[in-house]
């Protein structure tokens, strides 16, 4: 028969969601975010602040002090530490119980904590919503390959600004508002990014009308990164399971997988 040791068990209900334990932890986790992400948002509201101040603070404590535990149980029931810790979620567990710490130091930091809304994306993988993760892990997939393509295309959306932003500065000049350069390429971002603050704008019709032609070649572009990523998107299909590895806490495992992609550890 198989022992299970103190750190197997713990491994199981930290980690995994398929137990009633493991989800059951996990529903009072993804609560207890939520709870102290209101704490972090009641205390920014100088009514809340003033009235409740005292509890609001023994409340962040509380929920910090919870989450460092947690965050020290993962670390020690994990076959790799250091994978962990310098996974997404290992990074944001710890960016989420930091910020109070550092607020003994710089009190106004404590209201970083509101970092902790990220850890909710966990609910994905406790509530077994399979679809989702694994959409999830295509569209990052699909950005990591793209990634190359698309800061050549943010590379030509610097040089086309750079270059607007100097024809409209000798176009209009600095008698209507466009000083400088780096000014006028401020002026070519946000018209090219369809924003339109209207704090500086050409009054002579040449520039209106180079103005509309920058509007016209936005709208165009902003179609650009999403083409790139939809293209990539198209060429990564493969299925996925909610498996964490026990070495690692590796996710993202093909559904016939028996050993972690990452460490090697076996999955079964």
């Amino acid at each position: 028969m198989k022992q299970y040791s103190l750190k197997t068990k713990l491994y199981d209900i930290i980690f995994e969601s398929d137990t009633p334990a493991g989800k059951s932890f996990d529903l009072l986790l993804i609560v207890s975010i939520l709870l102290s992400v209101a704490v972090v948002f009641l205390d920014s509201v100088e009514y809340y602040n003033e009235k409740f101040g005292v509890l609001l603070y023994i409340l962040e404590w509380f929920f910090t002090i919870l989450f460092t535990l947690e965050y020290i149980l993962r670390i020690y029931c994990i076959g790799k530490p250091v994978l962990y810790i310098r996974s997404f979620f290992g990074i944001i567990d710890f960016l989420a119980i930091i910020p109070t710490y550092i607020s003994i130091f710089v009190p106004a930091s404590r209201y970083l904590s509101v970092i902790r809304i990220l850890r909710v994306l966990r609910i994905f993988r406790i509530l077994k919503l399979i679809l989702y993760i694994g959409e999830a892990n295509l569209l990052m997939k699909a950005m990591v390959a793209s990634q190359r393509k698309i800061v050549v295309f943010l590379f030509s959306i610097l040089v086309l600004v750079s270059i607007f932003g100097s024809v409209i500065y000798l176009i209009e000049g600095e008698a209507n508002g466009f000083t400088s350069i780096p000014r006028s390429i401020y002026w070519a971002i946000v018209t090219i990014t369809t924003v339109g603050y209207g704090d500086i704008y050409p009054q002579t019709a040449l520039g209106q009308l180079f103005a509309s032609l920058a509007m016209i070649i936005g709208y165009a572009t902003i179609a650009v990164p999403t083409g790139i990523i939809s293209a990539e998107y198209t060429n990564i299909t493969h299925k996925v399971n909610t498996l964490v590895c026990p070495g690692c806490s590796s996710e993202d495992h093909e559904d016939d997988a028996s050993f972690c992609k990452s460490c090697g550890t076996d999955l079964n």
